[in-house]
């Protein structure tokens, strides 16, 4: 259940408008309702600020839209990651409301847009084209979690003078998401010109020797620049996640 959805459900008790078995019976899923397949946990936003995110590999469609019409019933925002498009638009189909993102393979059913309570801007930087389904994944994710949200792509090092062009925002940026591929080296280089958190994303993308993203991980894990925090291969939502518990925090 949202914070501000219990307040008013508590004021409502209070004043006398809502009874108290209404209340207990709108609380009664709390904190989780058990589908069978899956343990849907309206608890989360009380505890961690965020409704519980639906991951899709490995989820048959129905359940995928079982669980979004758990969270949409209880009008939580609903976010679904790494869902193909056949199953986007069966979700469609059942969420008219429902918008997709090929490119980041990301679903959401937004009952209101989040307010921004991020202290600054969160700034999502791509080395290569190829990365940018992983960095749109973390955009999105910090977006929908209130936070403002700007994009810098293709100013990997190969051509590092573009990066440079982009001074002025690495300076404003509050938080910033560095995602790259191939060895990995563009969360060192911005970690060295600015004064705050870097969240490095290595992606799976690059030749054979790059070893499905391994070799950009560990050059990430073993950066020279300090304030350099790496998450795992590919995990643009666990990116913006962490980016938005910084700028809120």
């Amino acid at each position: 259940m949202d914070p501000n959805r219990l307040r008013e459900l508590l004021a409502q008790v209070s004043a006398g408008t809502v009874t108290p078995d209404a209340a207990l019976d709108e609380l009664r899923t709390l904190p989780f309702e058990d589908l069978g397949f899956a343990k849907v946990d309206h608890h989360r936003p009380l505890r961690t600020g965020f409704p519980e995110v639906i991951y899709g590999p490995g989820k048959t469609v129905e359940q995928i839209i079982e669980i979004a019409r758990s969270l949409n019933d209880r009008s939580h925002n609903v976010l679904i990651t790494r869902i193909d498009s056949a199953k986007a638009e069966r979700l469609r189909d059942a969420f008219p409301t429902t918008t997709y993102s090929p490119h980041a393979q990301l679903a959401t059913i937004v009952h209101a847009q989040p307010p921004v309570v991020g202290r600054g801007l969160v700034l999502v930087i791509a080395a290569g084209t190829s990365d940018l389904p992983v960095a749109e994944e973390a955009a999105l994710t910090a977006a929908l979690m209130g936070n403002r949200v700007e994009r810098v792509t293709d100013v990997g090092i190969s051509g590092i003078h573009r990066l440079f062009a982009y001074r002025e925002k690495l300076r404003e940026a509050a938080v910033l998401v560095v995602v790259a591929g191939m060895e990995g080296a563009l969360p060192s280089v911005v970690a060295g010109l600015v004064d705050k958190p870097v969240i490095a994303v290595p992606t799976s993308i690059g030749y054979g020797a790059s070893f499905g993203g391994l070799a950009a991980l560990l050059a990430m894990l073993n950066s020279c620049a300090a304030g350099v925090t790496v998450v795992n291969i590919d995990n643009g939502f666990g990116a913006g996640v962490a980016a938005s518990l910084i700028n809120r925090s």
